[in-house]
């Protein structure tokens, strides 16, 4: 594998960081809330892919297409009735309160999956390349990263060219101000954490298709979605996908070199970042 094409695989898995981690990023931009069931909920949303998939015999991208809206009231709901009465100065009880739901969600899988491994099959797009210069790519890493770039793009329209938008950025500078003016905080936020749950979605799709899962899979999800957001600069989406970027490249560079060490280069790179730029490398608060 030569260098060219080390760094474009990086590149591309970075779009997989990036989905992982623009939901997280949206919701603590908005509600300052760090959900720790993230990444759980990834593989919770890749579980209901794989069903969606098995039982009604569905393409993949129309059964994420019909998982996005249950993820989303799912979302919705978990936010307005209990991670809502969590929110305030002290971030301890959204930090416990995730933390159980994660517990929950991994032991309510391995009930219903048990623990094998699992994979959604996307037929002949899991071999399928297309030439980029010199280089070959898999066609499902690059509608990865495509996917990636629109879902920025689209957030960052949302929040800035819509009135639903505009409702968060109040909500998130002065939510009691913001009720003064008749917006609702708790549906504001609901729907913040209901539009990050299709964005999960969106990335368990990519995650079910091009690597295996399992129920236990949501820790390392969430660690890579923290690590990209903080990179980038909680806050920023943009920031998000380059720190996704970085992650990958990293990642690929290390396993270039020795394939036990892909996962502690992505690690070390986080470390420097941190300790180089300790707000990340493009901290700006959604404002």
């Amino acid at each position: 594998m030569n260098l060219l094409d080390t760094l474009l695989q990086g590149v591309l898995l970075g779009g997989l960081y990036a989905l992982f981690a623009a939901g997280l990023s949206l919701v603590f931009g908005i509600m300052r809330l760090v959900n720790l069931a993230h990444g759980d909920l990834i593989v919770l949303a890749a579980f209901v892919i794989l069903v969606l998939v098995s039982a009604l015999g569905l393409n993949p991208f129309l059964a994420a297409l019909v998982a996005a809206p249950l993820m989303f009231a799912a979302g919705w709901l978990l936010q307005f009735h209990l991670l809502n009465r969590t929110l305030g100065k002290d971030m301890m009880p959204p930090l416990l309160v995730t933390f159980g739901l994660s517990i929950v969600i991994q032991n309510a899988l391995l009930e219903g999956f048990t623990a094998d491994s699992r994979r959604v099959s996307a037929g002949w797009l899991e071999t399928a390349s297309i030439p980029l210069g010199p280089v070959n790519a898999g066609v499902m890493p690059v509608l990865t990263f495509a996917s990636a770039i629109l879902i920025i793009v689209a957030l960052n329209q949302l929040i800035y060219r819509t009135s639903v938008g505009r409702a968060f950025r109040a909500t998130s500078d002065d939510p009691v101000t913001a009720g003064l003016m008749g917006i609702r905080p708790q549906s504001i936020f609901a729907l913040a954490t209901g539009l990050a749950m299709v964005v999960v979605t969106i990335a368990a799709l990519y995650l079910g298709t091009r690597a295996n899962f399992d129920p236990t899979s949501g820790p390392a999800r969430l660690i890579y979605a923290f690590e990209a957001v903080i990179i980038g600069g909680l806050g920023s989406l943009w920031g998000t996908l380059a720190g996704g970027i970085i992650l990958g490249v990293a990642q690929t560079l290390g396993a270039s070199i020795n394939p036990e060490w892909q996962i502690l280069a992505g690690h070390l790179a986080f470390l420097l970042v941190l300790l180089f730029k300790p707000r990340g490398l493009f901290p700006r608060a959604v404002d």
